[in-house]
């Protein structure tokens, strides 16, 4: 993320420099996203959920994601293009970059039916990104950091400076929930999975051709997430925990003992590591 305006800049200057960086664009699409996802909410709980303004919101919602995911993809190209690090990856190898992912499901999403549940992964991901936008840009632009009291020095050499408190609220929010929000991002996309699959089952228009494609997101993030491996393997330590009742008859530990070594199987057959150099899993969520 690129540093704020230098704080010896007149406020109007360091606010134009930092509105013509394409990182306050991304940052712009993310708090639209949380605008739209807000203004959608209120129409769902009040059961108003396919007026004109609730589609608009929806629709507008993952515009704003797919602008925001585009530009991380393209500063990203752009970035490997001057340094010069040789051709552009293949096609698996940029499908299996987390960002291009999410920017492809987003524009899924817009262009599909109406899936409440659809807008919520995006949703706390910009509640993150706003916030650590917020924490290193906006609110440094806007009040650059007051000089330390004298003879402090930073561990450098250079003057010290004191933070803001609201920089470092946001600081230990994001710190303290980021763990439990990539888990709940994880599960929601999860259940998810399992939403579309039932619209598959009751033969919705178009819902098969969504459950491939959403099957396929699923398998990446599997692959790429420490925290969908974790939230997978809890729900089958659940499922597992329930078979394992006496009062539950055999036929029905068979059949759960079959769609395991199915899954383990289909996962084996589906590593992309196998095809790209995709990431190891890690904790890192999508820009």
């Amino acid at each position: 993320m690129a540093p704020p305006p230098p704080a010896s800049m007149p406020l109007g200057q360091r606010l134009m420099h930092l509105a013509q960086t394409l990182q306050f664009g991304w940052f712009v699409g993310h708090l639209t996203l949380l605008f739209c996802s807000f203004r959608y909410s209120l129409s769902y709980i009040t059961f108003n959920s396919y007026s004109r303004w609730a589609r608009f919101s929806y629709r507008t919602a993952f515009v704003a994601a797919a602008a925001t995911y585009g530009i991380v993809v393209y500063k990203a190209f752009r970035a490997r293009s001057r340094a010069g690090k040789g051709p552009q990856p293949g096609a698996l190898s940029l499908l299996a970059d987390e960002n291009v992912q999410y920017l492809l499901m987003a524009l899924v999403w817009l262009f599909g039916r109406q899936i409440p549940l659809a807008l919520l992964p995006f949703t706390v991901y910009s509640v993150f990104h706003v916030a650590t936008y917020t924490r290193a840009n906006l609110i440094p632009t806007l009040q650059p950091p007051q000089q330390a009291p004298a003879g402090a020095a930073s561990p450098g050499g250079r003057p010290a400076t004191k933070p803001s408190a609201l920089a470092d609220t946001i600081g230990r929010f994001v710190k303290e929930y980021y763990d439990a929000s990539m888990t709940l991002v994880a599960s929601l996309e999860i259940f998810l999975w399992f939403r579309v699959l039932f619209s598959a089952i009751i033969f919705t228009k178009g819902s098969w051709i969504l459950l491939v494609i959403y099957t396929v997101f699923v398998r990446a993030r599997y692959s790429q997430s420490s925290f969908v491996q974790g939230a997978v393997g809890q729900g089958i330590a659940r499922v597992d925990a329930l078979v394992a009742n006496q009062s539950t008859p055999p036929a029905a530990r068979q059949a759960w003992e079959t769609v395991k070594r199915l899954g383990r199987q289909a996962t084996d057959s589906t590593d992309l590591n196998k095809y790209a150099g995709a990431q190891r899993p890690g904790g890192k969520k999508a820009q």
